[in-house]
């Protein structure tokens, strides 16, 4: 499975990726984020979750467009529907040797960034049929692969008037709370930010010594707020039981 998180807020973009590749019974590393910049203005980024053969195959596909046909895009929106055919492509090749094999074509894209003719950071989530989605400021963020562990925090906490730091912080919890509930998501974790109008990705990769303190610090202070909820409603309860086993 797969842990890919952006988040668009006020500032600019924010982005966290896993790495953890199962084939088989086999686990390995392997980056999810593919960087487009240049020296222009256009900066972006593309995450993806699904069989790894299918994101490699796109990806590669979509880098020789860039490349043969020395294609370049104004608006991120352009990007997006010009990786959708390539993904739409590698669909038609490969769709029905998967189903006949037992196996989904699953592959899911978030596509974020700004270019030259784009008046803010932009943020989609392609699926496999090839369309898409743009991010609203009412739910600034997009998850794929696994996404039911980390989303309720994400949900409770993140607005698009945050700052990217809190969007960062909180991110690191989602995912945490997602690598905690399932073996299939994993360190090292890749993150990826873009301000806006900076048109300049910054990224870093974070190991589990380098995040420990942190997911300790949080685990701790979850079990501390449980101690300081308010419990009246508890001692009903209780005092209930007490009663019925007198």
């Amino acid at each position: 499975m797969t842990f890919c998180l952006a988040m668009k807020v006020q500032d600019g973009l924010v982005g966290i990726a896993d790495t953890r590749v199962v084939s088989g019974k086999e686990c390995m590393t392997a980056k999810k984020v593919t960087i487009h910049q240049n020296s222009g203005k256009h900066t972006s980024f593309i995450m993806t979750s699904g069989l790894r053969s299918l994101r490699d195959k796109a990806v590669t596909y979509f880098q020789e467009v860039i490349d043969e046909e020395d294609k370049t895009f104004n608006k991120l929106y352009k990007m997006v529907n010009a990786f959708g055919e390539q993904v739409k492509r590698v669909a038609m090749e490969d769709r029905k040797a998967l189903e006949e094999a037992g196996l989904s074509f699953n592959l899911y894209a978030l596509v974020a960034g700004q270019l030259e003719d784009d008046k803010e950071p932009m943020l989609y989530m392609l699926y496999p049929e090839g369309n898409w989605v743009e991010v609203g400021q009412g739910s600034p963020y997009f998850i794929i692969g696994n996404t039911g562990h980390g989303k309720p925090l994400l949900d409770r906490a993140l607005k698009y008037e945050s700052s990217m730091e809190f969007a960062l912080k909180v991110g690191f919890l989602s995912f945490n709370a997602t690598r905690v509930s399932a073996n299939d998501v994993e360190y090292p974790i890749d993150v990826v930010t873009c301000r806006k109008d900076d048109f300049h990705i910054v990224e870093k990769r974070f190991n589990r010594d380098d995040m420990q303190r942190y997911a300790v610090w949080w685990q701790e202070r979850i079990a501390q707020s449980i101690h300081e909820m308010p419990d009246e409603w508890v001692d009903l309860v209780f005092d209930q039981t007490a009663k019925v086993g007198d």
